[in-house]
């Protein structure tokens, strides 16, 4: 891993390389002098096919995988990248600047510290921020009377919970720990069993103990910007694709994003209470000094029809990359605007975007209404998948190395929707589940 010194280099350090290609590597077009793009990343069979394509700018480690697809080393994590030698003096070597400017997925207190010692420029916003409001506890006193849009909630140690009853049966509600992962600490309760089990084994925990609301889900990634006319409201509402089988056997995990179906599921008036909802939360996360991109979840409620917040992300949102291929693709073809991917680095650095020729792209992010993803996730009946069926008809594939239970063995990726309705699968989508399970 070499690079020779240049002037403005950004440098994405990240453990799955599809997290950083919502830009391509390269020189871009972000601001009025020219800002080279870099990523330091894991070595895949997909990242190599990447390096292939821009070896100067995409630079891997790790021993990656065998000929059959199989690890050969577990990948390393983004506080591990950082701390390889290699990586400590190339990035160090990168510019012919004072410090290195580096960007990643998600902050943490650990890689701040090794930036600090390093010199270098950490652009994402504070570890310490984004804990307090990714935190399902400390996240709705962060919300304050924003709090209002999420379910009905308590924050409760689990031996001090008590369910409501209806003709002697628990009225099911949910149980979220302060931390979570694809929907690893969400527990629904619906037996007096399951409490009782959870209070033996968890008496002490504190959680959030919150109504249960049937409905679909959606997700928006924001972004919050000192200077921006890309308003928040202007944000893609992807449909949240959450515990189909074959593709997870958790039933709360979010395991991919539909862009086609929102507008079929949900009315105008949900349209602005979203919209309302999202400026507010907006507004607060740039108050709080939040830079850059961030998630909001939210669930149609059927019974009252009315939108409530799940949560809010602090970090840059999985479904970025893909949603910004998705915009470059219509910018491609003539429409202005720019991406999800761009606005966030824009944000992080306070420049402008640009295109290649110092023209605006313009000031608004590129709508889009098309175009789904999902993943397969590492099952006890599925641990490898045979891609070439998928190419075939035309879905694009990223493979991961990843062998833990409901980690992500395969992104699937369509230009086209493929959900009919919330929980319905249309013809591609079963033409996905069909290959998948053969």
């Amino acid at each position: 891993m070499k690079l020779s010194p240049v002037i403005h280099p950004l440098i994405y350090i990240v453990r799955d390389i599809e997290r950083a290609l919502g830009m391509l590597p390269g020189a871009n077009s972000l601001g009025d002098t020219a800002c080279n793009y870099f990523i330091i990343t894991n070595r895949t069979p997909y990242a190599e096919r990447v390096q292939a394509q821009y070896p100067d700018n995409v630079w891997l480690v790790g021993g990656g995988a065998d000929g059959a697809g199989n690890a050969q080393s577990e990948s390393l994590d983004t506080h591990e990248i950082l701390a390889l030698p290699e990586v400590v003096q190339s990035i160090t070597k990168s510019t012919v600047e004072e410090h290195a400017r580096i960007v990643v997925f998600k902050n943490t207190k650990q890689i701040e510290k090794i930036a600090s010692e390093r010199g270098w420029v950490l652009l994402n916003p504070s570890a310490a921020l984004a804990e307090t409001i990714e935190n399902k506890i400390t996240q709705v006193a962060w919300l304050g009377e924003l709090a209002a849009y999420l379910p009905a909630h308590k924050i409760q140690k689990i031996k001090d919970v008590k369910p409501e009853y209806a003709d002697k049966k628990i009225v099911p509600f949910i149980i979220q720990w302060a931390h979570s992962h694809t929907g690893d600490g969400t527990i629904l309760i619906s037996d007096e069993k399951e409490l009782t089990a959870l209070r033996e084994k968890f008496p002490e925990r504190e959680a959030r103990i919150s109504a249960f609301i049937k409905g679909p889900s959606f997700t928006m990634n924001v972004i919050a910007a000192p200077t921006t006319s890309t308003l928040p409201h202007e944000a893609n509402i992807s449909y949240q694709i959450t515990g189909a089988l074959p593709f997870t056997e958790n039933p709360w995990s979010t395991i991919g994003n539909d862009w086609s179906v929102t507008h079929s599921i949900l009315s105008e008036k949900n349209l602005a209470e979203i919209q309302e909802m999202t400026a507010k939360i907006s507004e607060k996360m740039h108050t709080a000094g939040w830079r850059g991109l961030f998630g909001i979840d939210l669930i149609y409620d059927e019974e009252r029809d009315e939108i409530r917040l799940i949560e809010i992300n602090a970090r840059q949102p999985a479904s970025t990359s893909f949603e910004s291929q998705l915009q470059l693709g219509l910018r491609i073809a003539g429409v202005p605007g720019v991406t999800t991917f761009e606005a966030h680095l824009s944000a992080l650095i306070a420049t402008p975007v640009k295109s290649a020729t110092k023209k605006s792209v313009g000031e608004h992010s590129i709508h889009i209404n098309d175009g789904a993803q999902i993943i397969q996730r590492v099952t006890t009946t599925i641990k490898a998948l045979d891609t070439k069926k998928l190419e075939d008809e035309g879905f694009v594939t990223i493979p991961y190395i990843n062998t833990k239970p409901n980690t992500d063995l395969l992104r699937i990726q369509s230009l086209r929707g493929i959900m009919e309705s919330h929980n319905k699968f249309n013809v591609r989508g079963k033409k996905i589940i069909e290959i998948v399970t053969q």
